[in-house]
């Protein structure tokens, strides 16, 4: 199984990662691959419904604990019936979210510590990470301000500042700890720029 052909894209609210998976997308499909492009959480029918429970606000007190396990328990779901059966067919996998989303915003954002989220990850993965992660970074103040003008906030985006703050920063901790894997993509530049500077990126990472 290639787990190289799995691209992740990460980043706080706002980042504009639907259009970085389009360019993903499009990258390899002119590279002669046949991507399978999902999200998390979701990617599942039982994946979609954990995840109407965890972004909607009929739980809104619900406990750090609580969202870190649904949320790995949509991932499990996910891996074992998308994401695995695809790489093991060959095929390249585009994922909106991964396992650095639980690690930094559970993690991070909720405190309940990197290290003990990685504990979860794995238990559940083991070996099984990106190829390469492409994080969508930019101030939170200016990822809010793009998200408001969308639709309804969910329970995540109705999230205060501090939150994302924190969010942000675990990102950076994890980008640190393992460049090779996780890219920096600046968010604030123009859809044109952040589209040119993905494609270099997946060109260079995957420069045969």
């Amino acid at each position: 199984m290639d787990t190289g052909r799995l691209i992740t894209v990460e980043g706080t609210e706002g980042a504009g990662k639907s259009s970085a998976l389009a360019v993903i997308r499009d990258w390899v499909t002119a590279h002669g691959g046949e991507p399978v492009v999902t999200r998390e959480p979701g990617g599942t029918a039982l994946g979609e419904e954990l995840r109407e429970v965890l972004l909607g606000h009929r739980e809104a007190g619900m406990s750090a604990e609580a969202e870190v396990l649904l949320m790995f328990a949509a991932r499990a779901e996910h891996v074992r019936t998308v994401i695995q059966p695809a790489l093991q067919a060959g095929q390249w996998v585009i994922c909106d979210r991964f396992t650095d989303a639980s690690l930094a915003y559970q993690g991070g954002g909720r405190g309940l510590g990197i290290e003990r989220v990685r504990a979860l990850a794995d238990w559940l993965l083991g070996d099984l990470q990106p190829g390469l992660t492409l994080w969508l970074d930019l101030p939170v103040a200016t990822g809010l301000a793009r998200a408001a003008g969308r639709s309804a906030p969910d329970r995540f985006e109705s999230e205060r500042a501090r939150f994302f703050e924190a969010v942000r920063a675990a990102y950076a901790e994890l980008a640190n700890a393992d460049p090779a894997r996780i890219a920096r993509v600046d968010a604030t530049q123009s859809l044109a720029r952040v589209g040119a500077a993905i494609e270099t990126l997946l060109d260079e990472h995957y420069d045969d």
